[in-house]
């Protein structure tokens, strides 16, 4: 039976991890059970079902606070709790809850609970308010933002709010009111909304945002933000979204969701990028449902143009149709370029599989017809979406270099088309130059070369590089060899062609430093030291970039002991660089060749004098007896051993006399050596600064004191030559 009439109650049970739930409203009654006990009764006030059933027994501690909450442990870690609407009927069930336990209705506590429910319960009484919110009205737009501000005080709260927000009816009825404030005029309003709005945003739920950003309500969200308080104006958003920033079909999209995808991912990347604020570094995370929103529908769009067997393909052939205007040129390739900033969010696996598929569909051939055209900007567009496959697979690229050299395509290899963009880079920067560099670079890394014995990319794809294109990567080196390009009193000079230079020596720097007798095999065949020589002595004795570049290199190729091209270069160009004695540089290479030379003389004697010697111990064994018996009988002559001594004596004089006779040949001045031709812009007077003719320097081994003052002059000279 019940006691009493119906009273009205919301019901929160305690969760697992120590949070309160709210399960339902409905109305209490307290009935009698049949041992003089009380049973606690709620039924849900929608559907009229029983969502609590619990006895009150004598040792259950409950209490009252702030008169209209009554709370309960019936087990560890099991706390129930009513919410009533009005302090009388929650006296009223105190009272019969008192009467059981044979308490004073007048305490509020009838045994002591649970920390647990002590502590949060405060908490849950704030919520009691976002059970139901306002009705939609102009007038409590007030009290439903003031609602939303206060949800962040308490995570429980913004998980209510966001539970009872999930009531799409109540989310389109408050956008709709968007109209209804500009109608009449109602700025403060529209502040409002505002504040609504960018609540519901950071209440981080992507059911909510299924809601705002669906076809019906996404430009009345982006209304809703046009007015934020802090602006005096409210900013023009959504006529720019519709009049300025018009989409435009590169190719006509027959899909009707594909075509509503695209709109809306455009949107929510503008609501985030433009109409939301920058999260802090402590807040990144707080717009996370948001970024995976996007993330999903860049995934989705990709798939869809991946899976259409039309619209890859229609794009590529008109690219590589030379008759195209270039303003549809550079439509197709934003859309490209797009596409590809747009994969950059795919898994590994998704992104191997979509590259594969622009890879088959033609993408590189078409990036080549490009590269072939005349316009400076759409070739530039061109190596942005080439980036993007070498990043992600240079193995690729490299693949296809090689297939085209098997074409007989030698004069219109794409890796030369690149390289020409980047020679001829006009921008003042050089960003793209640099940028095609660090492209070439990735591309030429042996590390990220397949090494197996069925496949090895490295000595194939090296190969190629050398004899196809390395003449191309040193035209502006080669190119200092026919004129003055550094002006007078400068670093560097505004010459463009010095740029070129110092960069192509920066390359062959590179290169040697990796110290790989692969690619010194093909400096040494391919004479390539030839225009830095040249390009060096045209430079004359100024004190400049390019100087300190090209001895630098020598430097480091004698300090590194670079066997086979410290040889080459000193028998090639010692003659003519000889002269050249404010650095010590070029002699301390000569006496390293020379030492290298004498060691391997002196390896060679040892080995004949070591040879001489086991053939005479070899026949001292034979005649040592008789030998024995002639000294006995006292007869002269000669012992074997200082016989011995006198041929090694007789050999090692005749080495030293050769090797006296050698060092008295005068050496040459400076002439062209060979079948080498130089060209000289400075004559031997010039470069050294007087008019006398060029002494020739002595380069004797032993000479250290000579090398620490020349060590000291060279420490001595400034660095600018005015």
């Amino acid at each position: 039976m019940a006691d009493r009439p119906n009273r009205r109650v919301k019901l929160f049970a305690l969760n697992e991890y120590k949070q309160w739930d709210y399960l339902g409203s409905g109305n209490v009654t307290s009935v009698a059970s049949e041992s003089q006990g009380l049973f606690l009764v709620v039924r849900s006030e929608s559907s009229g079902t029983q969502i609590l059933e619990s006895e009150v027994l004598p040792d259950t501690p409950y209490q009252r606070q702030k008169d209209t909450l009554i709370v309960w442990s019936e087990a560890e870690n099991h706390g129930m709790a009513l919410s009533f609407r009005n302090s009388e009927s929650c006296y009223e069930t105190w009272e019969a809850i008192c009467r059981v336990q044979g308490r004073d209705p007048s305490v509020n506590v009838t045994q002591d609970l649970l920390d647990d429910l002590e502590e949060e319960i405060d908490e849950t009484l704030e919520t009691d308010d976002l059970d139901e919110l306002p009705n939609c009205e102009l007038s409590k737009l007030k009290q439903i933002a003031n609602l939303v501000t206060s949800a962040f005080s308490s995570p429980l709260r913004r998980r209510r709010l966001a539970l009872v927000l999930e009531n799409e009816t109540y989310i389109k009825k408050l956008l709709q009111m968007l109209h209804s404030c500009e109608s009449v005029g109602y700025t403060e309003g529209l502040y409002h909304l505002h504040t609504i709005i960018k609540g519901i945003f950071f209440l981080d739920k992507t059911a909510l945002l299924d809601i705002l950003f669906s076809e019906e309500c996404i430009m009345n969200v982006i209304g809703c933000l046009e007015y934020d308080p802090a602006f005096d104006q409210p900013k023009k958003h959504r006529e720019f979204l519709t009049q300025n920033a018009n989409f435009k079909e590169v190719i006509p999209i027959t899909t009707c969701k594909l075509r509503q995808r695209i709109h809306q991912t455009y949107r929510v990347q503008y609501i985030q990028d433009i109409l939301l604020p920058t999260p802090s570094v402590l807040d990144e995370n707080c717009l996370s449902a948001l970024k995976t929103f996007i993330f999903l529908n860049k995934m989705e769009i990709i798939h869809m143009l991946q899976s259409d067997d039309k619209f890859l393909p229609q794009i590529f052939e008109q690219l590589k149709d030379k008759t195209i205007d270039n303003d549809k040129r550079r439509e197709l390739l934003f859309f490209l370029k797009e596409f590809g900033s747009f994969a950059q969010v795919l898994k590994p696996r998704s992104k191997d599989a979509l590259f594969k598929t622009l890879t088959q569909m033609g993408i590189l051939p078409t990036i080549k017809v490009i590269m072939s055209l005349d316009d400076y900007q759409i070739k530039s567009s061109a190596i942005d979406i080439f980036a993007h496959l070498v990043e992600h697979n240079p193995s690729v690229i490299r693949e296809f270099l090689l297939e085209e050299e098997q074409q007989n395509e030698k004069g219109s290899l794409l890796i030369n088309l690149i390289i020409k963009q980047m020679i001829c880079d006009t921008d003042p920067e050089k960003a793209g130059a640099l940028h095609i560099m660090g492209l070439l670079r990735f591309i030429l890394d042996p590390e990220n070369m397949i090494a197996m014995p069925q496949k090895c990319e490295r000595s194939k794809f090296l190969n190629f590089f050398y004899k196809q294109c390395m003449h191309n990567i040193i035209v502006p080196l080669l190119a200092t060899t026919s004129e003055d390009i550094f002006e007078e009193g400068h670093i560097l000079g505004d010459d463009i062609n010095s740029r070129y230079c110092l960069r192509a020596l920066r390359l062959m720097r590179r290169i040697i430093g990796l110290k790989d007798e692969v690619y010194n095999c093909y400096i040494i065949q391919g004479n390539l030291f030839e225009p830095v020589v040249n390009a060096f002595l045209n430079n004359g004795t100024r004190y400049n970039m390019l100087n300190s570049a090209v001895i630098e290199l020598f430097d480091y190729i004698r300090e590194e002991n670079i066997k086979s091209l410290l040889t080459h270069v000193v028998e090639k160009f010692y003659k003519t660089l000889e002269w050249i004695d404010y650095v010590q540089t070029f002699k301390n290479m000569k006496i390293k060749y020379e030492r290298e030379k004498e060691r391997k003389r002196q390896k060679s004697l040892n080995s004949l004098q070591n040879s001489k010697r086991a053939r005479d111990l070899e026949k001292n064994k034979v005649s040592y007896k008789g030998d024995k018996e002639n000294l006995e009988e006292g007869h002269s002559g000669m012992r074997p051993m200082e016989s011995d001594f006198q041929d090694d004596y007789d050999i090692s004089m005749e080495i030293e006399n050769t090797t006296k006779n050698e060092d008295k040949v005068n050496v040459p001045k400076r002439t062209s050596s060979g079948d080498i031709k130089f060209t000289y812009s400075h004559s031997a007077g010039d470069a050294n600064g007087t008019d006398n003719p060029m002494r020739l320097v002595d380069y004797s081994d032993d000479d250290e004191e000579e090398d620490k003052e020349d060590e000291a002059k060279f420490r001595k000279r400034p660095h600018f030559n005015p």
